[in-house]
């Protein structure tokens, strides 16, 4: 891969119900050349991912009210199994970011959090984005193999970037 495009902007959602977090969270990453998106909560972001296809990273919320972040996730990894999620828990949800882990999420950190440890875990989340999506377009650009082989190729990168951790 191509080591200048690992070297752009990560374009990153971040959603949580805590307005004044996404806020602040939002220009610290802007000022870090992120390009990020927000939401509030879990539809909206499931709208952006829907409407927004360049989306490579989503820092999540696990509670959240409404649809909350182990739904959402789910979502996520339904409609685009490439996105990598970084979850955001509290002191005492330790478990359920455990469990996010089991469904497909690429991480988790603990509130409050260190922004260079954010950075870090969306540079990583971004890079894991781009390797699967760069396998896809080498399988795409593969003029020998038929559609069928194909799009069996594209599922089973995808089941490996919405990976379910083994226990």
């Amino acid at each position: 891969m191509d080591s200048k495009s690992d070297k752009r902007a990560a374009k990153v959602l971040l959603a949580d119900d805590e307005v004044s977090f996404v806020e602040t969270m939002s220009k610290r990453l802007n000022l870090r050349n992120f390009d990020v998106l927000t939401a509030f909560d879990g539809d909206r972001a499931l709208e952006q991912i829907e409407k927004r296809k360049d989306i490579e990273v989503v820092i999540l919320d696990i509670r959240m009210p409404g649809k909350d972040g182990i739904q959402t996730l789910a979502e996520i990894k339904q409609k685009n199994p490439l996105v990598q999620v970084i979850m955001l828990t509290g002191h005492g949800d330790v478990s359920l970011a455990v469990e996010s882990m089991k469904s497909g999420a690429f991480d988790y950190l603990t509130k409050p959090c260190d922004i260079s440890q954010i950075v870090s875990a969306i540079e990583s989340a971004a890079s894991e984005y781009r390797k699967y999506n760069y396998e896809i377009n080498i399988i795409n650009m593969r003029p020998y193999i038929s559609a069928r082989e194909k799009r069996k190729l594209i599922a089973a990168v995808e089941a490996a970037a919405g990976r379910k951790n083994p226990d």
